[in-house]
């Protein structure tokens, strides 16, 4: 009886266990890619082709 209570715990177990450890690998690591990702074109890039768009209009 103790045996088959162990093992219906061992699972859900497992699954904390790796979920944690998923956690303290992710929270330990300060290099987060997604905050230093360029988002577009800057300021320089649409005053250089701001000014070429209109140029071409006239």
């Amino acid at each position: 009886m103790l045996l088959a209570s162990l093992s219906l715990l061992r699972q859900p177990l497992t699954f904390v266990a790796s979920k944690w450890q998923t956690l303290v690998k992710v929270a330990g690591n300060p290099y987060r890619p997604e905050l230093h990702y360029m988002r577009g074109p800057g300021p320089k890039w649409r005053a250089k082709y701001q000014a070429s768009r209109l140029d071409r209009s006239l």
